[in-house]
């Protein structure tokens, strides 16, 4: 018999515990309770956070990844685990590794470890592949500080998984986009006028919309296969530019203009810049064959579309 089976029935319910509840937490937590019978709990660090988190149906913990000893009672209370808390981003800026990741699987270890847990890392793992196609399969070649780092929170969440029986699945996202998300359109970016490149320096880029991302979530979550990764993307196929020119289009707004890769140099910040700088396509057989889910929004111009109605 199943621990659960042998528990009294007010035990019996799951408990999926999301770190990290921002938006796309969000959207998990009201995936997973439109469909199965859950407990859903969410850590957080903000006291200020926990109405919004009732509201959405949640029971807030108190916790902060960036201190372990506030996670200890994390352990044996969750039988299901959504990951999706970034690495630190400042203190560690030029670090390559995870302490928030470790932090928390150690405290997930102390008891009886989840039966599933999903972690929301990113397909910036593998680097710049000059517009080849990329499979799980793939190597990792991750060229910046910040994917070096979803690298180390991978190795650790697999290691986890082996140790403890955990099955666990690591979801590579690219862009998340979505109309109700804040920046999550090109809108602001063309209503700016910020500059794309031009079509023989441009690079190829990857979208999921949020709603379809959280519903991969939610279905990881029992259909994980153990230590696996998945790249949760649509089928689009686009460059940026191309990309940012449908989104204008649909929104009747101008066109962006397009620079050469040194003019882009000399005139972005950094941070787009390093966006600009790795093209690749990501092959997403595994998430429609293992996780089964099927794309409200198959590629970007329908979601696109959807959002400028």
């Amino acid at each position: 018999m199943s621990l659960l089976g042998a528990l009294p029935a007010r035990f019996r319910r799951e408990r999926v515990l999301i770190v990290g509840c921002g938006d796309v937490g969000l959207r998990a937590a009201k995936a997973l309770g439109a469909g199965r019978r859950v407990r859903l709990l969410a850590l957080t660090s903000s006291p200020d956070r926990a109405p919004a988190l009732r509201q959405a149906g949640m029971t807030p913990l108190a916790g902060n990844l960036d201190q372990a000893g506030t996670l200890q009672r994390l352990a044996g209370l969750a039988t299901r685990v959504i990951h999706l808390a970034p690495p630190p981003t400042h203190d560690h800026a030029e670090g390559r590794d995870d302490p928030r990741t470790r932090g928390l699987l150690r405290a997930l270890a102390r008891r009886r470890p989840p039966a599933t847990l999903v972690y929301g890392s990113t397909s910036g793992v593998y680097g710049d592949r000059q517009g080849a196609w990329v499979s799980e399969a793939s190597p990792v070649r991750p060229a910046t500080a910040r994917a070096w780092r979803r690298v180390d929170a991978e190795g650790w969440v697999r290691a986890f998984g082996r140790s403890s029986g955990t099955r666990t699945m690591a979801l590579r996202i690219p862009g998340i986009y979505a109309p109700d998300r804040d920046g999550g359109t090109p809108r602001q970016r063309l209503l700016r006028g910020t500059p794309v490149l031009r079509s023989e320096d441009d690079v190829y880029t990857n979208h999921i919309h949020a709603d379809d991302l959280a519903r991969a979530c939610a279905l990881a979550l029992w259909r994980a296969r153990p230590q696996r990764t998945v790249n949760v993307v649509d089928d689009s196929d686009m460059r940026m530019g191309d990309y940012v020119d449908l989104a204008a289009d649909l929104y009747g707004l101008p066109r962006p203009p397009r620079l050469s890769r040194d003019q882009a140099t000399a005139q972005l910040p950094a941070m787009l810049l390093s966006f600009m700088g790795e093209s690749r396509r990501l092959h997403n057989r595994r998430m429609k064959q293992e996780l089964g889910l099927k794309l409200r929004y198959p590629t970007v111009r329908e979601g696109l579309s959807a959002q400028a109605g």
